[in-house]
């Protein structure tokens, strides 16, 4: 009987042990977030370069980053933001606590991204001169999330 009283107490002490250490294992998440963002940079990249005039306006291709920006913006984030994945918990991230002390209005600025990628969307078809004030409009809502929740570089 004891036996496995002993044999129980250790293999849950292991299960929680092992549990602990997945809650605190957020690789997988910090590598999904800052891919969308790669995906967002990227694209918005060939719409800026567009918009500037240092990449030739191409009607397919801009609507084809477009499409693009408004799938990331899809992107379902809570799982992506676990509680403890922040800047001031972990390497490798400016995300800041604020995330998780202000949710809602962290979900409302990823809201407002994919409004104004739905904006940038509508926009890319209608030729270079409608590309700058769409454009501005997802810079807009870019900054006012990184200015909120994201740790200037050090």
């Amino acid at each position: 009987m004891k036996k496995h009283l002993a044999f129980a107490i250790a293999f849950a002490a292991l299960g929680c042990g092992t549990s602990v250490y997945a809650q605190e294992d957020f690789s997988a998440q910090l590598k999904a977030r800052q891919g969308q963002f790669r995906i967002m940079a990227i694209n918005l990249g060939i719409l800026g370069g567009m918009a500037q005039g240092k990449i030739d306006y191409d009607a397919e291709a801009a609507q084809a980053a477009a499409d693009s920006l408004v799938g990331v913006s899809m992107i379902q984030q809570p799982p992506m933001w676990p509680e403890g994945s922040d800047n001031m918990s972990i390497d490798g991230t400016r995300a800041q606590p604020t995330i998780w002390e202000d949710k809602v209005d962290f979900l409302s600025k990823w809201e407002d991204l994919g409004t104004a990628a739905a904006g940038i969307q509508t926009a890319a078809s209608g030729g270079v001169e409608a590309l700058g004030p769409a454009m501005g409009q997802i810079g807009g809502a870019c900054k006012a999330c990184h200015d909120t929740h994201r740790a200037p570089e050090s």
